[in-house]
């Protein structure tokens, strides 16, 4: 049917054109999640207290994607304070309106809602979602996330049998302000009263350690199976061994990249890191395995509570089981066998991950760094009478107005682009200080643990080469202990005490991007800053402009309007357009006939 030679089809597409072009149409398709947080009381560790519960659970719901998929989150804040949810790993690709921190978006106010909306762009992997600000996630709020290949990319394993995710963390049973009002008075955390599996306490392994009547997870199997387990870190500050009694790790991705796969009998997780392993359900079913995640860098007979244990239950078990723990690394004084098995996950270059090419099809070892920095930090110290931490020297306070925002109408004053390269021999400062980064410029970050504990720095909107790992201090000499061929890419990486990790960056990535250190503690006292990362010949190609959903704050609070039940204001708006499309449309089919 056509109308003055022209099909109802290319008519209709002008008017979408015309009529639509707030909404992206593209063969990718979109799914939508509700996250609702509220407090709720439960007894992980058998004693009764708040935590932060998504969709009345504690964790959260997994968030089930696939490559390319367009993401709706609509996350309503049922709290009593600010919330902001961010999904660590998740590149987000030309949006950081979309990563869910303060330097980047205004908050979510109590009782009020907002649609998060980002694509799964060319990704794929194990990730979590969590809440950034106030130190919230001490008390919950996290929760998995799963990227999927799209079915014409082959992954580098036979199909598992099953999927199972997996939290692991240290607890408190001290909720998140009353910790928070510890580190506000200028006292440090103390040691974790446990650690939660999937947020259940231990498993009675031994009735001294172990009260009665906790709630314990229990993960059911089949023999002869092959199951996908995905593991993260999501605890506050403390690194975990984790293991299964008698079985093997073959561990195959890390944080959305694959590795070429090793057997591991116990693999340390750190603070905001995830893991998937293929484990194979090989052994009888004499009784049910001890799943643990046990404190490391500590010392383990003062920190014996602070052990994590589930139980694996084959469908056939004849009984449950019984005996000592699988025994943890014995390297307390010795740091280097944590490091060698860092070192020893690489990246698996044949692989295809998100695209059809290889992994390894990107030689980062070839191209010229273009800037480097030095990123060293210390212990807390006093600043301006209160407990701060730093990154050179630098801790950052928030800015009022988000960067971006704060770009887009002029607000000055809201942050500085001075963020040293180097460590500097001044008088430590609080201030707001970023990095200006060039993009499609080639970094070198080296993160220098000067403090006393094990560290995990992150990295928002990127993944990054793990180049080099050392124990003591990083000098240019070092560069040539760099692996420049195979270097697993993810996120999140450990640090060590008195040591120093190298990362390589492509900064393809327009926008403003997080970099802090992933132990709660550190973080909520100043560590951490923002990479400003724009194309001076910006053209809407490479960054996206604010959403129309956009919050504001600080300067620009006089914009704000009603943001109650604002996460629909973007589809009720889309769906009036579509209303009057569709009334077009028609009109057009009456006139045609």
């Amino acid at each position: 049917m056509a109308l003055f030679g022209v099909s109802l089809f290319t008519l209709f597409s002008l008017l979408l054109v015309a009529l639509f072009p707030s909404l992206c149409f593209t063969a990718d398709p979109s799914i939508f999640y509700d996250l609702r947080l509220s407090y709720i009381t439960a007894s992980p560790l058998g004693v009764p207290q708040q935590v932060i519960a998504v969709n009345g659970k504690f964790p959260g719901p997994l968030i089930n994607s696939t490559t390319n998929d367009n993401v709706n989150v609509n996350v309503h804040n049922d709290l009593d304070e600010n919330l902001l949810m961010t999904w660590s790993g998740i590149q987000m690709r030309r949006d950081s309106w979309q990563d869910g921190v303060l330097g980047t978006n205004c908050p979510i106010l109590p009782k009020r809602n907002w649609t998060y909306q980002f694509q799964m762009k060319d990704q794929i992997g194990s990730f979590f979602y969590f809440p950034s600000l106030n130190f919230q996630r001490a008390s919950g709020g996290f929760g998995p996330i799963i990227i999927n290949n799209r079915v014409i990319i082959a992954i580098p394993f036979a199909q598992p049998d099953g999927d199972i995710t997996i939290t692991i963390g240290d607890w408190y049973t001290q909720n998140h302000t009353a910790l928070r009002s510890a580190l506000d008075a200028g006292k440090g955390l103390a040691m974790p009263d446990g650690v939660l599996i999937n947020g259940k306490g231990p498993y009675r392994y031994n009735n001294t350690l172990v009260p009665d009547g906790i709630e314990y997870e229990t993960i059911q199997v089949d023999p002869g199976k092959t199951y996908r387990v995905r593991v993260h870190n999501v605890g506050i500050s403390t690194s975990l061994n984790f293991r299964i009694q008698n079985h093997f790790l073959l561990l195959a991705e890390t944080e959305g990249y694959y590795t070429t796969q090793q057997n591991f009998t116990s693999l340390d997780i750190h603070v905001g890191q995830s893991y998937s392993f293929l484990v194979t359900m090989d052994q009888n079913a004499s009784s049910d395995y001890y799943i643990v995640a046990s404190a490391r860098f500590v010392n383990e007979s003062l920190w014996q509570r602070v052990t994590g244990v589930a139980v694996l239950r084959y469908s056939n078990s004849k009984g449950p089981a019984t005996g000592p723990l699988p025994d943890p690394p014995n390297d307390f004084y010795d740091k280097s066998w944590s490091m060698n098995q860092a070192l020893s996950i690489r990246q698996n270059v044949s692989a295809s991950g998100a695209r059809p090419n290889p992994q390894g099809s990107f030689h980062y070892g070839q191209i010229n760094v273009t800037q480097t920095y030095v990123i060293k930090t210390v212990p807390p110290e006093i600043i301006n009478g209160t407990l701060r931490t730093t990154l050179n020297g630098i801790s950052f306070v928030n800015p009022d107005t988000p960067i971006r925002l704060a770009d887009k109408y002029n607000v000055t004053g809201a942050y500085k682009l001075d963020f040293p390269d180097q460590p500097l021999n001044r008088t430590p400062r609080v201030d707001r200080s970023v990095i200006n980064a060039t993009y499609k410029g080639f970094i070198e970050i080296i993160f220098q643990n000067n403090d006393t504990v094990m560290q995990s720095f992150h990295v928002d909107g990127y993944s990054f080469f793990v180049a080099g790992m050392g124990t003591d201090e990083w000098t240019v000499d070092s560069r040539s202990r760099y692996n420049k061929w195979d270097s697993i890419s993810r996120s999140t990486t450990q640090v060590f005490p008195g040591g120093w990790t190298a990362v390589l960056i492509s900064l393809d990535n327009a926008g403003v991007w997080n970099i802090r250190t992933e132990n709660l503690d550190r973080w909520y006292l100043g560590q951490e800053t923002y990479m400003k990362i724009i194309n001076p010949q910006e053209n809407g190609a490479t960054e996206m402009d604010k959403p129309e959903n956009v919050l504001y704050c600080g300067a620009l609070q006089y914009l704000a309007k009603d943001q109650n039940n604002s996460a629909g204001s973007v589809l009720r708006g889309n769906s009036k357009l579509l209303f009057t499309l569709l009334v077009a449309f028609f009109a057009l089919i009456n006139i045609s006939s």
